[in-house]
């Protein structure tokens, strides 16, 4: 009796995990726009979410934030790596672990593709580096889904000409977006399993009906982590 109830209680754990889900894109790439409509999904399906970005999602991830767009602030590139995996160390203490373990739903705008293609295939560290980095930092965690909207670059770089005064990223050459964009692609070949491709540039309509189509095969392959007795 007292391992059924071991047993019973082990699996109750389980199932109220929560899960992980990063959004994933080049700036401009349309991520930002379905994050509010992505949270009322799953929120629709009784589950609790706690939605976030990086870099930022802490105290101290914000103000790294800050320093890493500052468009005046040069560094080197393995400096602004370091940075992003300290912002994200803090994010995974504060706020994402603590959200899984009581069971919430975490949804992240960038997580550590992110910092593959963008440190990794824009500014050239090496992936060797960055490994070591992700493995230290996350001890084997990863997203258990990452929704990855591609556009060309010209496509992304016209929406942002038109939305917002640019950040130092944002600022970078065309050059610069397309070795981040095939750096991301590499990244979806790579994990497979784990990403999903969605075309950013089709009219929002589509898009939204192919980000629910992924959202719906997800949630349908899960038992109910909502912990019934």
């Amino acid at each position: 009796m007292i391992g059924n109830f071991v047993n019973h209680f082990n699996r109750a754990i389980i199932l109220q995990r929560g899960k992980f889900i990063t959004v994933e894109g080049i700036d401009g790439a349309g991520k930002s726009t379905h994050l509010a409509w992505l949270e009322r999904f799953l929120q629709d399906k009784g589950l609790e979410i706690v939605v976030t970005r990086e870099p930022g999602g802490t105290t101290l991830g914000e103000a790294l934030r800050q320093l890493l767009l500052d468009h005046r602030q040069e560094m080197h590139p393995e400096t602004e790596a370091l940075l992003m995996f300290a912002a994200r160390r803090e994010h995974l203490d504060k706020v994402i672990l603590p959200a899984l373990d009581r069971g919430t739903w975490v949804v992240s705008d960038r997580f550590t593709d992110a910092s593959f293609a963008y440190q990794g295939g824009g500014r050239g560290v090496a992936q060797n580096k960055l490994d070591n980095l992700e493995q230290w930092v996350q001890a084997g965690l990863s997203p258990d889904l990452t929704v990855y909207f591609d556009v060309p670059v010209i496509v992304g770089r016209e929406r942002l000409q038109s939305t917002r005064v640019a950040d130092r990223f944002e600022m970078e050459s065309n050059l610069f977006f397309e070795r981040v964009r095939q750096a991301y692609l590499q990244r979806t070949r790579q994990f497979s399993q784990r990403i999903r491709v969605v075309d950013g540039s089709q009219p929002l309509a589509e898009v939204r009906s192919a980000v629910a189509k992924i959202m719906e095969d997800f949630c349908s392959d899960l038992p109910d982590t909502r912990f019934r007795g």
